[in-house]
């Protein structure tokens, strides 16, 4: 596999196009399509907040209706959450206009909103927001750069990735981009995020490699604890790169998957370090459990708590604070076993030795956390599963942030 450079127009037949439509923001572009001509396979994942924003329940109908995709339609400022019928007909009419504007069926349209939750979509703005971006579209890689700064709202960096491999002797691109940087905590994917590969494979397989790989990666950050109304990811696959079709889980198969996983992980890290008002990435790594599911309770539980961001925001080596959040996390585990660890490119120190205090350098302690990037490395002792979860720092900047975010 090799990292190359693009985003959602990296793989073969993907088109994208970006728009200024004064949603909500002014002086930026706010809306964004993706659009591949040939028919694609697809799968998603969605929120599992019972609140959920109409576009997720329209893409997930989609999803599970067996149709094919052709085309994804986003916008940011408005949520389209909590909107009733005219937040779903909003969906509908979003659809029609792409039918009308591309030739495409309306139902093989997927649609994505992020912003304020409660406001309805200036439905007339997004509908000749479509046909204006359907005479622009294009494959270049500078146009999936623009779609992928057009979702972003609190992100102060725009987050995208693209990857070669072979399957079959042929060449497939894999291409994806996400925005998030608040309202981000572990429960689906926590974010937008829309994936593209010219892979050939089989729907079942792509749902089945999805499913398995969001839980290590966007399943395993967080930011604030919150689980958004409007989670979306999804995946397209048009066929294009001529591969031999993926129908079984063969070698394959796990190659598609080891590239899906590297896509996802690379982005969940840079929503996780692009949290609201966030000065560093903050990972948890568990290893040595008893089980993957107590690995990664316990690391999540690590990057979620309050006063471990704030530990970290502060270099201040409290480990009572990490301990602290593994004991009530819900997971059993024998403190007396655990080690605990700072890491960064600075260095790494043990900070806690099986139920006791070892003896180590405050002022070394500090220099470790200053790192922009700071691993919490804990050693169960007590198997041999490991799991890895991403986070942030708190800051006084989240608050000031989410204190005016309708202003």
């Amino acid at each position: 596999m090799e990292t190359i450079k693009g985003g959602v127009t990296a793989a073969k037949g993907f088109e994208a196009a970006s728009l200024a439509a004064g949603i909500k923001y002014k002086g930026r572009e706010d809306m964004a399509m993706i659009f591949s001509r040939t028919p694609c396979v697809c799968a998603g994942t969605f929120t599992t907040n019972v609140v959920k924003a109409a576009c997720v329940l329209w893409d997930r109908d989609i999803v599970q209706s067996g149709n094919p995709m052709h085309a994804v339609v986003i916008n940011s400022g408005i949520a389209n959450a909590c909107t009733g019928n005219e937040g779903f007909e909003a969906c509908i009419l979003t659809a029609e206009a792409v039918e009308e504007s591309l030739g495409v069926p309306h139902d093989t349209v997927a649609v994505a909103s992020t912003g304020v939750i409660g406001m309805q979509l200036p439905i007339d703005k997004i509908v000749d927001g479509v046909g204006a971006m359907s005479k622009v579209l294009s494959d270049s890689i500078e146009a999936g750069e623009f779609a992928s700064k057009a979702i972003m709202t609190t992100d102060t960096v725009n987050k995208e990735v693209a990857v070669s491999f072979t399957i079959g002797g042929k060449e497939v691109t894999m291409g994806a981009m996400s925005k998030g940087s608040g309202m981000i905590h572990p429960n689906m994917c926590t974010m937008l995020g829309f994936i593209t590969t010219d892979l050939a494979i089989d729907k079942k397989l792509l749902q089945k490699a999805l499913s398995e790989v969001v839980k290590d990666t966007f399943n395993m950050i967080t930011v604030d604890g919150d689980t958004s109304t409007n989670d979306t990811l999804l995946i397209m696959a048009n066929g294009l790169a001529g591969n031999p079709k993926i129908d079984k889980e063969s070698d394959d198969y796990v190659t598609f998957k080891s590239a899906l996983y590297y896509v996802c992980e690379f982005l969940a890290r840079k929503m996780a370090a692009d949290g609201e008002g966030a000065s560093k990435l903050f990972t948890a790594k568990v290893v040595n459990a008893r089980s993957k599911e107590d690995a990664r309770i316990l690391a999540r539980a690590v990057v979620g708590s309050n006063l471990s961001k704030a530990a970290i925001y502060g270099c201040d080596a409290n480990f009572g604070r990490f301990l602290c959040a593994m004991g009530y996390s819900g997971a059993d585990f024998d403190q007396e076993k655990v080690e605990l660890y700072f890491e960064s490119e600075v260095g790494k120190l043990k900070v806690f030795d099986r139920g006791s205090l070892p003896a180590f350098a405050e002022d070394t302690a500090t220099e470790i956390m200053k790192a922009p990037e700071v691993t919490v490395l804990i050693d169960m002792n007590d198997g041999n599963a490991t799991a890895t979860a991403w986070g942030c720092d708190l800051t006084e900047k989240y608050v000031e942030i989410n204190a005016d975010y309708r202003s």
